[in-house]
Parts: structure tokens; sequence; C-alpha cells
């Protein structure tokens, strides 16, 4: 009988989570502010929008 791994399971990551991350490590890559770098991503409307994330 096998056991379901934790790790192997799938989450749902939220938008807000997503830019949250990617706006820290560009801030530590960049050397700006994470704020300011979220509030630049969030004002950029996306030229991809029927495209959906994965």
């Amino acid at each position: 009988m096998t056991v379901p791994n934790k790790q192997n399971e799938h989450r749902k990551v939220s938008r807000e989570a997503l830019l949250a991350a990617v706006a820290s490590s560009t801030a530590v890559e960049t050397g700006q502010s994470s704020q300011d770098i979220q509030a630049q991503l969030r004002a950029e409307k996306s030229r991809f929008k029927s495209l959906p994330l994965a």
C-alpha cells in the first residue's frame, strides 16, 4: 500500500502570493524596494490576457 506524499500535492497559489514572491526575488537581485516592484507589477497590463498561467 502506498501512502500519499505531501510534497507531491499541488497547491493553488494566489496571484497576490505570486506577485509577492516575484517582487521579493527581484528586489534581492536589483536592490529595489519589494513594495515598489509589486506596485509596478500590479500596474502593468498584460499583453497576453488570453493566456492563463500554468
